[in-house]
């Protein structure tokens, strides 16, 4: 995890991608948005969709799995090269979620980060904050997934 003053407006980071099967967004669906073109591919083909749709809040958790998975990787290489590791504060909200595109059965999406905005917190100058813009991309190149998602970031010269 990278300490505020690492960070610059447009950075990009991509994160990783998933493949939603048709036994993923059933499952997750079942437990989560029971809706029948979520549940069943023929629901999914007779709706708005035309074919099983993943549920957009799993779309959503997949793309913070991910996001998470690649904080924490950063932070095993920055431990393996002896460095300190940002330990990153709470979020205090998102904006902007957009579900572009539907996500159906057999679609890879492709998940990205790229930096939108920074400050200094005014109330606790140790920390910074930062906006990223998460998106997500299918197979054939189309956004599909939209956030705006807000973050403390630790400064590591909060003095500065």
């Amino acid at each position: 995890m990278r300490f505020f003053e690492d960070m610059a407006i447009g950075q990009r980071r991509e994160v990783g991608s998933f493949t939603f099967t048709a036994e993923s967004i059933k499952t997750f669906a079942a437990q989560f948005d029971p809706q029948a073109f979520h549940l069943d591919e023929e629901a999914g083909r007779r709706s708005l969709f035309g074919g099983l749709a993943a549920s957009g809040w799993h779309v959503g958790s997949v793309c913070m799995k991910l996001l998470v998975a690649d904080g924490q990787s950063q932070a095993r290489e920055a431990a393996a090269r002896g460095e300190k590791i940002a330990i990153w504060g709470p979020s205090p909200g998102f904006r902007e979620l957009r579900w572009i595109r539907p996500v159906l059965a057999g679609d890879t999406i492709s998940f990205s980060s790229e930096i939108e905005s920074l400050r200094t917190s005014e109330k606790r100058p140790e920390w910074g904050i930062v906006q990223a813009r998460h998106t997500g991309t299918n197979q054939r190149g189309e956004p599909t997934y939209s956030l705006l998602a807000t973050a403390f970031v630790p400064r590591r010269n909060p003095t500065s």
